[in-house]
């Protein structure tokens, strides 16, 4: 499974950047080969200043060895030695018309002494979080997520777009980093899923990304916009700065097991501002945007 799910990543990488540079128009992706001294590697793929993407990376990595003992407390393991692929993407658009994008597929494998596995399982998701609130965009993307669920199993959508709702939280700020969509994690064998099952839905969801987002961006990218627009762009980044920062498990992953720094922080936006204690005016799209944030919200309700 790990070759074939790494396989995968690799296909889906190649898949994705081509698609974003036909769509960015000027702007071409940085390939970045590097290797972890714990064992493993992977290939960064960043676009920076392009004609649509101010920054964005869409990472690869595999990597292996043993955990560190404070991981294996997080994962709440009793075996050290792992093996882990994903990719990785994040998306901060120009335009603060057009809603910065992230997501990720995974897959971990625990051996014991003797190496063999004793523990597999599939994880990942993919949120939105825009600037400005256009519902069109966001039930464009809620609806593609529920889709591709309803395709294996019609209690994922409700299932995964809750748990993404919950885990996207700020809690210091009492608000959600973006509009949700999909998170999923230990996605193991169980009595009603099998190992080939889970991979199966987690490359579907993979495979939905450019449906997801890719009309949203054409649609959007090149509407006109003002200092103001931007200034506000820069100050809910910094909210996203801050999630990930502090509460985003696979940045905490890779910072605890020396993953490598450049593509850990590559999710972070070029430029960003805090104001002390903003406040956007009422009746403003800035606050409505705070207003959506406060709770979670049925995109595809009729």
């Amino acid at each position: 499974m790990k070759q074939t799910f790494s396989t995968y990543i690799d296909s889906l990488q190649d898949r994705i950047t081509s698609k974003l540079e036909e769509v960015d128009g000027m702007g071409r992706f940085q390939k970045d080969n590097w290797e972890r001294p714990g064992g493993g590697g992977g290939q960064t793929r960043v676009i920076e200043n392009g004609g649509v993407f101010e920054k964005g990376g869409v990472n690869v990595s595999k990597v292996y060895g043993t955990l560190p003992e404070t991981m294996q407390k997080h994962l709440k393991v009793q075996h050290g030695r792992f093996f882990a692929c994903g990719i990785s993407l994040v998306l901060h658009p120009k335009n603060p018309l057009v809603p910065t994008v992230h997501a990720n597929f995974r897959y971990f494998e625990l051996y014991d002494e003797d190496n063999h596995i004793v523990d597999q399982w599939f994880g990942g998701g993919i949120d939105l979080t825009p600037y400005y609130v256009f519902e069109q965009d966001i039930k464009h993307f809620h609806r593609t997520c529920k889709s591709v669920c309803d395709a294996h199993d019609s209690t994922f959508y409700a299932t995964y777009k809750e748990k993404c709702d919950t885990y996207f939280w700020n809690t210091h700020r009492n608000e959600a980093r973006g509009v949700g969509g999909l998170f999923f994690d230990y996605c193991r064998a169980t009595e009603g899923k099998t190992v080939s099952q889970w991979y199966d839905f987690v490359t579907a969801v993979g495979d939905s990304f450019l449906d997801a987002y890719i009309p949203i961006v054409t649609r959007r990218k090149d509407t006109p916009f003002n200092d103001q627009n931007r200034q506000w762009q820069e100050i809910r980044r910094g909210r996203y700065v801050e999630f990930n920062l502090i509460h985003d498990k696979g940045t905490l992953f890779g910072l605890r097991t020396q993953g490598r720094i450049e593509s850990i922080l590559m999710s972070l936006p070029p430029v960003v501002q805090w104001k002390y204690n903003i406040s956007p005016a009422e009746g403003s799209e800035e606050e409505r945007l705070e207003r959506v944030l406060k709770t979670p919200i049925d995109w595809i309700k009729d």
